[in-house]
């Protein structure tokens, strides 16, 4: 990703594409409005509330799937939500295990893990 997010702008994220803040937004969508609408992860719609755009979708969803990487490297029973194993499947990063709705991670997937992990530090 380009734009470097803090965990903080991520959960904002998420809580505005779970519509969490209807009404009045929560703190942690309200410090970090100005930032993520500059970099154009979101908008107002014209009733006045804040939507995800196209690039703020796509950026949740690969943080998603980084997430379900990780949370899978440690615990092979970690909950995998149906679209994102979906996408990690086609990809070759993930296998389900004897049609158990468990997953393992493919050798691919961990070197993608390991590259992620390098560009962070």
């Amino acid at each position: 990703m380009s734009q470097d997010l803090t965990k903080d702008e991520f959960d904002a994220l998420g809580q505005i594409s779970r519509k969490e803040h209807r009404g009045r937004p929560s703190a942690c969508v309200a410090r970090n409005t100005k930032r993520l609408s500059g970099l154009k992860f979101i908008e107002h719609s014209r009733e006045g509330h804040l939507m995800l755009t196209d690039k703020g979708k796509q950026t949740l969803f690969i943080y998603r799937c980084i997430a379900t990487l990780r949370a899978l490297s440690l615990d092979p029973q970690a909950p995998v939500e149906a679209d994102v194993a979906i996408f990690l499947g086609r990809k070759g990063h993930i296998a389900e295990i004897d049609d158990s709705k468990t997953y393992a991670i493919t050798q691919r997937g961990r070197e993608s893990l390991a590259d992620i992990d390098a560009q962070v530090r």
